[in-house]
């Protein structure tokens, strides 16, 4: 491959929709995408396309009477055979050229940005996204694409390894095989692109299991696959339920690799059945896991406060908290704890909630009725646990609307302060000092993602030291990771800590092969 197709990493911009122009690309592709309202999706098997009858529609969460797209689930049958379809193309896929899966990766990456705004749309109208949250959504996929290319550029040569005398050493690396990706529906793009084309452009064949909230923006980006030169074998994109299909590509015998993100609960499942060989396994499947956290940002007592409030309400209220990254708890110090409150509460009042493709709104929908119904429960638990000082006001009608919630005086053993909730609700803390803070913050069973405002040089080293997650961040706030700068992925109960977007990503889609020749 020659060399000038692949500079220097840089970070895709996200767009700024102060910009006259900007604003009508975004008007004139929601205008497009709203054309594709209702459209059916069959399934695609290799070269099969097939319509099972059994259909799932998705929705939009800021007008739930709207039909997004209607896709065909699979049933158990065709799911084996996906597995059977990808089993059979892996060798074929796997001995091409690394450079040609390289040169397919940097494409799906030029057609990302030619078609950024629609894509924008498509995440505003099915997964309730702002147009800047979209607009990070789809850089950050674009981001994946590049980097990975460039990555898999570097591990596509012989490794160094030491030379002993009278031999040639070296260690390759191969793909493993059939690959699941699970993606989520709060990044539908980002993290979808990123597992997927982490597993092609390595080598591997893969089974995209799409949630079942956003399986248009997969299948519009499967599209995008075929059009890059990624051939319909090597990949399969599975619509369908968890029970139904999930559970049956992860235990089949001949798949070897599962990249999940989601919650806690299903991650766990799905580590615990890949774990048990089954009848004709012969390999110790991996599994690649981002499940969720609990985050926190300490606020200490010489803390800039107003950039500390600023974060703390971009982080926990930005894509309506339904990031793993979002802040869910703020713990203060009790010296600056009130008039941290005093100036945070009118600003999350002021938050302007509502349809999300109205660029006016900066809190949109979450994702789903149930969903809703959740964080409510939750709201009304941190009540009787709290201090409700944000979030009493109606929220809008005719959508998936919930208010930004903050509840202060959280005792660190309350439901709020220790469960992923998932949406707009903020727990706020009292700590009597910063090594409180710090224990305070590590009480978490998740350890993705934590941010630390303070001007003490000591208490940053210590927290450097001492903060047990995945993300830390100092003086700014916790969600917003950029691929190349941040890896991201968290400790305990947050995952397997797989740092996407980093050096060491790829290395999870591979295996190593030493090779030595006698001379």
């Amino acid at each position: 491959m020659a060399t000038a197709t692949l500079s220097q990493f840089r970070n895709e911009p996200v767009a700024d929709f102060s910009q006259p122009a900007n604003r009508q690309a975004m008007e004139i592709a929601l205008q497009k995408v709203r054309s594709e309202f209702g459209r059916e999706y069959p399934l695609h098997i290799g070269h099969e396309s097939i319509s099972t009858g059994d259909k799932l529609t998705s929705v939009n969460p800021s007008n739930p009477a709207e039909v997004v797209g209607v896709h065909h689930r699979s049933t158990t049958s065709l799911a084996n055979r996906a597995v059977d379809s990808a089993f059979a193309a892996f060798p074929q896929w796997a001995a091409t050229p690394a450079a040609d899966r390289v040169r397919m990766a940097l494409e799906t990456a030029r057609i990302l940005r030619l078609r950024k705004f629609e894509f924008d749309a498509w995440l505003v109208y099915e997964a309730g996204k702002t147009w800047p949250e979209a607009d990070a959504d789809v850089s950050e996929a674009i981001d994946f694409c590049e980097y990975y290319a460039r990555d898999m550029h570097r591990l596509a040569s012989p490794q160094p390894v030491v030379q002993l005398p009278g031999e040639h050493d070296e260690m390759i690396y191969i793909p493993l095989g059939v690959g699941i990706v699970i993606p989520p529906w709060n990044f539908p793009l980002a993290i979808l692109v990123g597992m997927t084309v982490a597993s092609l452009v390595t080598g591997n064949t893969v089974i995209i299991k799409p949630s079942s909230e956003t399986p248009t923006i997969a299948a519009k980006f499967a599209e995008v696959l075929l059009e890059a030169g990624f051939p319909q074998s090597s990949f399969t994109l599975l619509t369908g339920s968890g029970a139904a299909v999930g559970d049956v590509i992860v235990q089949h015998p001949k798949t070897r690799f599962i990249a999940f993100t989601g919650s806690r609960d299903v991650g766990l499942r799905i580590n615990e059945l890949a774990a048990k060989a089954q009848p004709g396994q012969i390999w110790i499947k991996r599994v690649i896991a981002e499940m969720g956290g609990k985050d926190a940002i300490v606020v200490d007592a010489d803390a800039d406060l107003d950039k500390a409030v600023d974060a703390v309400l971009f982080s926990a209220f930005g894509y309506q908290g339904q990031k793993c990254s979002a802040c869910s708890r703020a713990i203060v110090d009790a010296k600056i704890y009130d008039q941290f409150l005093e100036k945070l509460a009118p600003k999350a009042k002021a938050l302007k909630v509502g349809p999300s493709d109205d660029p006016t709104n900066y809190m949109g929908p979450v994702i789903s009725a149930g969903a809703q119904k959740i964080i409510l429960n939750y709201i009304e638990t941190g009540k009787q646990e709290g201090r409700l000082v944000s979030g009493d006001q109606p929220a809008p009608e005719g959508g998936y609307f919930v208010q930004p919630t903050i509840i202060a005086d959280i005792d660190s053993k309350a439901r709020i302060f220790q469960e992923e909730i998932f949406g707009p609700v903020l727990a706020v803390t009292k700590a009597k000092d910063f090594e409180h803070a710090l224990s305070l913050a590590n009480d978490s069973q998740y350890g993705l993602t934590g941010a630390v405002f303070s001007n003490t040089p000591a208490h940053l080293r210590e927290a450097r030291d001492r903060f047990h997650v995945g993300n830390l961040y100092f003086n700014r706030k916790c969600t917003g990771a950029m691929v190349g700068a941040h890896p991201f992925g968290g400790f305990n109960m947050s995952g397997t800590d797989s740092k996407a977007g980093g050096p060491d990503y790829l290395l999870l889609f591979l295996q190593a092969k030493s090779v030595a020749t006698k001379l």
